[in-house]
């Protein structure tokens, strides 16, 4: 089913069923109503600043499964229409679980809609697989080449993990995502297995050797995307526009690209980002003899960008940030962050995780094994549904939505 919103002062929100096994509808939701709960999410998320982590992993509504679960229902009450709650709980008594492929508005993008609950400890993400739908310009945008899964599913897979920007210490607010790796650290054993088919970019013999790379700029990504690529897997930071900006096309990859390095964006010190506007323009009024985005950097069939609020693009009115960067450079399907990740160490130092025990490695780890299988989504949707059951049964911090909830996939076929 599809399932479309739209904000026009009051939010309003449209639903069909693709085989019509029942009725479509519409329901307007008032602006104050919406305003309100988009608020208390957006005041228990992550903010990038230490203090801001600190606080949503230990104090906001994500930190406590009952704060949690409340804010869950009044999403549910305020967002889920009534009349299309009744078909979905018709439908999940029935045993049928179904496919809701979703079209946020720019108000409700930051929005986890898998964790509404309708009832009292029954989440959407129980009733259903959720998707993101790609908004229709982009897929059918002119001279847009789409890479299928099917016939690239056996090229390598190209793995930026956790590059070293120049400029910027390992401690630093550019610096290590991941912290020091380890041949034992389950992201290694999981990077591990593409090497024995010689499916990892870049080539090494030890998977150790594929984190923290100083040689993976703008030029190295281009090359080895050319060279034939499956699937894209980037680990480290995005720089999100500020939607007030109006300039979905200022979000930037963080690569290891020095600031020589020709682009739209300015340097930050002695790096230079890889913005979404080099993705899509390339070297347009840059260079004598231009290229395209898609020429320089085809973006193969499956990309999943793990990083702070990497699909905040779709928070804006006009779509052109990452998200529309990869789809536009040929992706079918993406799996972005909705906010701002806490890393390893931020559990571990303000919510006394355990040193041997790591969520975000293991969340790369589920949606790297999610974009190798022939269904993605349900693969993804079956591992969020495994972390909510923890979460209700252990009520830890360790497994709060706060993380495995934070992603979203788009896509780009209904």
């Amino acid at each position: 089913m599809l399932v479309r919103m739209a904000d026009a002062g009051d939010h309003y929100v449209s639903w069909r069923w693709l085989d019509d096994t029942a009725s479509a509808g519409v329901a307007a939701i008032p602006e104050a109503q919406v305003d309100d709960v988009v608020a208390r999410v957006s005041a228990s998320l992550p903010d990038p600043s230490a203090n801001g982590i600190e606080y949503a992993l230990t104090t906001g509504a994500f930190a406590n499964y009952d704060t949690e679960h409340e804010l869950a229902q009044a999403l549910s009450r305020t967002l889920l229409p009534h009349g299309l709650a009744g078909q979905l709980y018709d439908l999940y008594i029935r045993g049928v679980r179904p496919h809701i492929r979703l079209q946020p508005s720019p108000r409700t993008a930051q929005i986890p809609w898998e964790l509404l609950a309708p009832d009292p400890g029954l989440r959407l993400l129980d009733i259903a697989d959720i998707s993101q739908l790609a908004p229709a310009g982009l897929v059918h945008a002119p001279g847009r080449i789409a890479r299928s899964w099917a016939q690239t599913r056996d090229l390598p897979v190209v793995a930026v993990l956790d590059p070293r920007v120049p400029g910027f210490r390992a401690d630093s607010a550019l610096g290590s995502v991941l912290g020091r790796m380890s041949a034992h650290a389950p992201l290694t054993k999981r990077i591990g297995r593409y090497l024995p088919d010689n499916r990892l970019r870049p080539a090494v013999s030890d998977p150790v050797e594929a984190f923290r790379r100083d040689d993976q700029d703008r030029a190295w990504l281009g090359r080895t995307l050319r060279a034939g690529a499956s699937r894209l897997l980037y680990v480290g930071h995005v720089t999100a526009a500020a939607p007030e900006s109006g300039r979905s096309e200022n979000a930037r990859l963080h690569l290891a690209c020095t600031a020589e390095t020709s682009g739209f964006v300015p340097p930050e010190r002695t790096h230079r980002p890889l913005s979404a506007k080099d993705l899509i323009l390339g070297t347009h009024t840059l260079d004598s003899e231009p290229r395209t985005g898609p020429e320089l950097w085809p973006i193969p069939s499956r990309v999943a960008l793990i990083a702070c609020e990497s699909g905040g693009d779709l928070r804006f009115g006009e779509t052109l940030g990452l998200l529309a960067a990869m789809i536009n450079g040929g992706a079918e399907l993406v799996t972005a962050g909705r906010w701002a990740l806490p890393t390893d160490l931020a559990y571990q130092r303000f919510a006394g995780v355990n040193t041997d025990q790591h969520p975000l490695q293991e969340t790369v780890c589920a949606i790297d094994t999610a974009h190798e299988h022939p269904d993605p989504i349900s693969a993804l949707m079956r591992w969020q549904r495994e972390r909510l059951t923890a979460w209700r049964d252990e009520c830890s911090v360790r497994d709060s939505p706060l993380l495995w909830a934070a992603f979203a996939t788009v896509a780009t076929t209904q």
